[in-house]
């Protein structure tokens, strides 16, 4: 009988043996591939993307991702120095604008096509994302995109006379509301009526919305020119820019330490900035009264700027950690977890159907910026960084120096075209 009841037992515990084979057990220490995850610190999404690894690591037990994460301002610095060194990650998270850069310098290698097909990317997500092909490839995929919307105080609007629930629809009426509410005792800035911050979102407001809005195209089609003087009408859109504080006197560089921070503690009527803004502001000013908006159109064109973070593999990965790094980038740009960063992060997911998702149209903050996914346009750079510094010095020589608007864009213009220049050289 004993024999017969351990025979059973055994039996059972063979048959238990073989499903829990087939459904797969805990991969072993020495089948679990460890890939590295880095992106620069933002708090809410290094959180979040804690909680999306512990997800994925459970639904894939063979791999192992260790995010790490750097301040903003060292990010890329130390990204560059581990490449070269050998000591880099599998995935980086990098603005899209550093991408052409790190394809010439090798740095990302093309999505596997097994995972991302190019024509299945190209129906499936934002057509901003296009940006970044070359030569028929895509070197990095995004989770999320987003677009300039504007912030507007309704407190502060009521103080002065104004309805609180109507923004700005146009350039006109932004100027005119921003001189309204900016406040000044003896000369110095208490409120401003619009923040004016061209390190912050205005050197993308500029480049390509303003610039197309007054009539000139920033860029030529093949990206190889730089177009920003070309006409009257884009010293006309630099001109507006700089008058906001030259002239108007508004806003203010670095008031308040900076645009968001004065705008969240309501120093500011009128602020503009990108979707992954309202996560922030929901932390840190839960009793913020404000509204968000499609940006001022100008000339009967409604215009935004698209941009986003995207996710690459660097060329570190190889073999199995190529592969596993694709299962991940897999992950991350799945409906789903595109949902859940929109509801956590503010980003909008770069699928078009979470762009059309109900539930995210609903709330009245996100759906601005939802809404111009249709008229965002990307601006296509070879180096962020200097491309941004071009037009920011350009900025301070007109407010600084009394240099004239238009001396300051050509020379502006000329620094980039150089950017150019050198880029394609060798491409």
């Amino acid at each position: 009988m004993l024999k017969k009841s351990a025979s059973r037992i055994f039996i059972a515990i063979l048959m238990f043996s073989v499903v829990f084979t087939m459904l797969g057990a805990p991969a072993s220490g020495e089948n679990v591939v460890t890939i590295k995850y880095w992106q620069y610190f933002f708090e809410t999404k290094v959180n979040l993307m804690d909680k999306l690894i512990k997800d994925f690591e459970a639904k894939n037990p063979d791999i192992k991702v260790v995010q790490q994460h750097f301040p903003y301002d060292s990010y890329e610095q130390k990204l560059l120095t581990s490449m070269a060194t050998g000591t880099g990650p599998d995935i980086i998270n990098i603005y899209y604008g550093w991408v052409p850069k790190y394809v010439k310098a090798k740095v990302l290698q093309p999505l596997p096509a097994k995972y991302f097909p190019v024509g299945k990317v190209e129906k499936e997500f934002a057509p901003m994302i296009k940006v970044n092909k070359f030569k028929g490839k895509y070197y990095s995929i995004p989770t999320a995109v987003r677009t300039l919307g504007l912030f507007w105080n309704k407190d502060i609007f009521k103080a002065n006379g104004l309805d609180p629930e109507k923004p700005p629809k146009d350039l006109d009426e932004l100027l005119a509301m921003a001189q309204k509410c900016t406040k000044r005792t003896n000369g110095k800035l208490e409120i401003e009526g619009l923040t004016f911050q061209p390190t912050g979102q205005l050197h993308c407001w500029f480049r390509p919305v303003l610039l197309e809005q007054f009539g000139q195209k920033p860029l030529s089609k093949d990206n190889k020119k730089v177009l920003w003087n070309a006409s009257s009408k884009g010293y006309k859109a630099f001109e507006f820019l700089v008058d906001l504080a030259r002239k108007y006197k508004v806003g203010e560089n670095n008031f308040f330490t900076d645009d968001s921070t004065a705008f969240i503690n309501g120093k500011a009527a009128l602020h503009i900035d990108g979707s992954y803004r309202l996560s922030a502001i929901a932390k840190q000013a839960p009793d913020l009264n404000y509204g968000v908006a499609p940006l001022p159109s100008y000339n009967k064109i409604q215009k935004s700027f698209g941009s986003f973070w995207t996710n690459g593999i660097t060329r570190n990965a190889t073999g199995k950690r190529l592969e596993a790094s694709a299962r991940f980038l897999q992950y991350l740009t799945s409906a789903p977890v595109m949902k859940e960063w929109t509801q956590q992060i503010g980003e909008i997911g770069a699928r078009m159907e979470i762009a059309n998702d109900p539930d995210l149209l609903k709330d009245k903050k996100l759906a601005p910026f939802i809404q111009q996914l249709p008229t965002a346009t990307s601006y296509f750079y070879v180096d962020e960084a200097a491309d941004r510094k071009a037009i920011c010095d350009a900025i301070d020589q007109v407010l600084l120096n009394n240099v004239e608007p238009k001396k300051a864009l050509d020379e502006a213009t000329k620094k980039v075209q150089k950017l150019l220049d050198d880029y394609w050289k060798t491409n």
